[in-house]
């Protein structure tokens, strides 16, 4: 067998696979697909050099797994569209281009959100327009293969009814509302992390390099655009997804207009109808029709021409408030939730939101009972933004938080200064709860299984009365498996040993489990890398603990009160001698190339998850924030980086890959 005899048969396999395990339509008996297979493999044990991962020898199912990281620098780049806010942006827009091409004809198109793909066929040996390629967005230039998971999609076409030798089309991969409401409720009972929004979802699935959980989760794809192809697809836009329609390509939904009048009320149709897609949409996009004339409409590198995007304003319902929740922090803090009538709000169901305080209540004059409007804020915090007063039901009045702590009964006070009410009782029962969950915690020490509900029975029962006190659980093994509070011998023994091992753990996740007012993960990081022993920052002045990056008047008064308070002391002390490590030990590789400098990480990046990049980044002497602003000095972007993307492009703040990043650390 030559290897273009070879080639022709690959062809032929995936043809019959894709019709068997696709389409479920077999063109061929088992037996002679099995025959297909048999001549395939003798050839391929004749040939090894021959086998590629993507071979059908080499899939179950249909379904390779995918390479993890394996680049591809696009033929045409995929390039972002400017975004405009305002309908009176358009029309200028719209107008500009008017003065130019009188003729210009325009496609309007709901901006689904979602992550950016581009497919490439090409004619195969059998004569049919077949998928060689799917390609990620990356950095616009250089994306990553995920053909094996694109196909897994139904909405990509593994073979093109079209005439064509080749083709590319750009789409938009989407998760629907019910496939991501499916996907977190099978995650709430296994009990794992549900996810922030479709749109973070998708980006996540399509990178998975195992095609079978890409298959299992759902996504859908919306062709917007061809890349590359012949006049009868290129000249006219709209018609270009026509033509791909009707050969049962999903595509985009368009609306020809030619006036700007037409672009407003197609506009104001799509967003209308938001709430009857089964996807996310944040915008509608414009784009000239005819292709020739875009680019005489270029921007800026960063953008395609001949393209706007229209914002649409944060998305926002009515609902009704039914209830006030109220939680008590570990500083004592009175936490008040309002909970209301779900809402889907930017394709997540909301039926919470914070009250923050008394002086917020007031301020928005919402009691209980109330027609309240609710937004998300960045399209992902849900919160409250008036009440209309005119549907108050009578006897509704604005509520007040209760002058008695909700967890115990102690007395609650408003504190001296500042807008919260605080419980005053020392031993109540929340506060060391709070305060044991947030030591356990991932930021914190990382003891994992300790979870919430073991918490709370372990103090309500007086096993642990603060934080050191976990460390001497294991003195009580067998009562505790005796009274099943952990569970039975197993689980008890697991759980001790994930605290015993807890004990290795990094001086600074110590020193941010200490629950210190005012200091966090960064703070307790830049202590510990400065001073190396909790010893040494006991006996610090406030002067000196202000030396520190990080540390500012209020932190180091409340470090220093918190080493100078005896009961806090004789904590310490017994974490000390329970054997909990105290000292930073200086980290392999650490160097100081990013000292002084603050990063914020967003998106997924190629080949690290962002613990990782954070991690690495300080172990090289930078810091990273969770939240982009003036005193951001770089970014660094992975695919769908979303919103914090465009807030540092817009105060200037240097855009990093992660390949750009290395180099600042490995050059």
């Amino acid at each position: 067998m030559t290897i273009t005899e070879y080639k022709s048969l690959v062809d032929t396999i995936d043809y019959h696979m894709n019709k068997y395990y696709n389409e479920d339509e077999p063109e061929i008996s088992d037996f002679e697909y099995d025959q297909l297979m048999l001549k395939l493999k003798e050839a391929e044990k004749e040939h090894p050099e021959w086998i590629t991962p993507d071979s059908p020898t080499q899939k179950i199912g249909g379904i390779a797994k995918r390479e993890a990281g394996v680049k591809v620098t696009h033929d045409v780049p995929m390039l972002s569209i400017e975004d405009v806010f305002t309908k009176e942006e358009v029309v200028e827009w719209v107008n500009k281009v008017k003065a130019v091409h009188s003729d210009a004809q325009f496609s309007v198109e709901a901006k689904i959100d979602g992550l950016s793909m581009t497919l490439r066929y090409e004619k195969d040996t059998t004569g049919k327009l077949k998928l060689k390629l799917a390609e990620t967005r990356g950095d616009g230039l250089v994306g990553e293969d995920v053909t094996e998971n694109a196909l897994v999609i139904p909405d990509v076409n593994r073979y093109l009814d079209l005439p064509y030798e080749n083709l590319q089309l750009r789409g938009e991969v989407y998760m629907s509302h019910e496939d991501f409401d499916r996907y977190n409720e099978d995650q709430e009972l296994k009990g794992g992390k549900l996810a922030a929004n479709p749109r973070n979802l998708a980006a996540g699935t399509l990178r998975q390099l195992d095609a079978n959980i890409t298959k299992q989760r759902g996504l859908k794809m919306f062709v917007f655009n061809v890349q590359q192809g012949p006049d009868e697809l290129t000249n006219s836009h709209c018609n270009g997804l026509d033509i791909l329609a009707e050969h049962k390509v999903p595509v985009v939904l368009h609306r020809l207009c030619t006036t700007a009048e037409e672009i407003i009320n197609a506009i104001d149709e799509i967003g209308e109808k938001r709430e009857d897609f089964s996807f996310d949409i944040d915008g509608a996009v414009v784009k000239i029709d005819q292709v020739a004339y875009r680019g005489d409409f270029s921007t800026s590198a960063k953008y395609t021409s001949g393209h706007i995007a229209y914002k649409y304003p944060p998305e926002e319902k009515e609902t009704k408030l039914l209830d006030v929740e109220l939680s008590v922090g570990r500083t004592g803090r009175v936490n008040p939730t309002a909970i209301f009538e779900p809402i889907r709000l930017c394709g997540t169901t909301v039926s919470r939101a914070t009250l923050h305080n008394q002086d917020f209540i007031d301020e928005l004059n919402i009691g209980i009972g109330d027609t309240i409007v609710v937004y998300k804020s960045g399209e992902i915090i849900p919160k409250i933004k008036k009440v209309i007063l005119s549907k108050r039901p009578e006897g509704v009045s604005t509520y007040k938080i209760p002058n008695r702590c909700p967890a115990c009964g102690g007395p609650v006070s408003r504190d001296a200064d500042t807008a919260d009410m605080k419980c005053s009782n020392p031993s109540c029962p929340a506060q060391l709860e709070r305060h044991i969950i947030n030591f356990v915690s991932r930021d914190a020490m990382d003891i994992r299984g300790f979870g919430e509900v073991y918490i709370i029975e372990l103090v309500r029962r007086g096993y642990i009365k603060d934080i050191a006190d976990i460390y001497s659980l294991k003195d009580k093994r067998d009562e505790l498996i005796e009274e099943g509070i952990i569970g039975k011998e197993k689980n008890t023994d697991k759980l001790l040993g994930v605290i015993e091992a807890s004990k290795e753990n990094e001086a600074a996740k110590l020193f941010t489990g200490f629950g210190i007012p005012n200091v966090g993960k960064a703070a307790a990081k830049a202590l510990l890398k400065e001073f190396k022993d909790i010893d040494i920052i006991m006996n610090l002045s406030e002067e000196e603990l202000m030396k520190v990056n990080d540390i500012g008047g209020v932190s180091a008064k409340s470090i220093y009160d918190y080493f100078h308070d005896s009961v806090n002391i004789d904590i310490v002390h017994r974490l000390k001698e329970a054997g909990v490590n105290m000292v930073e030990e200086e980290k392999e590789g650490a160097t100081d190339k990013l000292a002084g400098l603050t990063f914020v990480i967003t998106g997924t990046l190629p080949n690290m998850g962002r613990k990782e990049c954070q991690e690495l980044i300080e172990l090289n002497g930078g810091k990273c924030s969770g939240s982009v602003s003036k005193k951001t000095n770089f970014l660094v972007a992975g695919e769908a980086a979303g919103s914090k993307l465009d807030k540092a492009n817009s105060l200037g703040v240097t855009v990093l890959d992660e390949a750009g990043l290395l180099s600042m650390i490995n050059g």
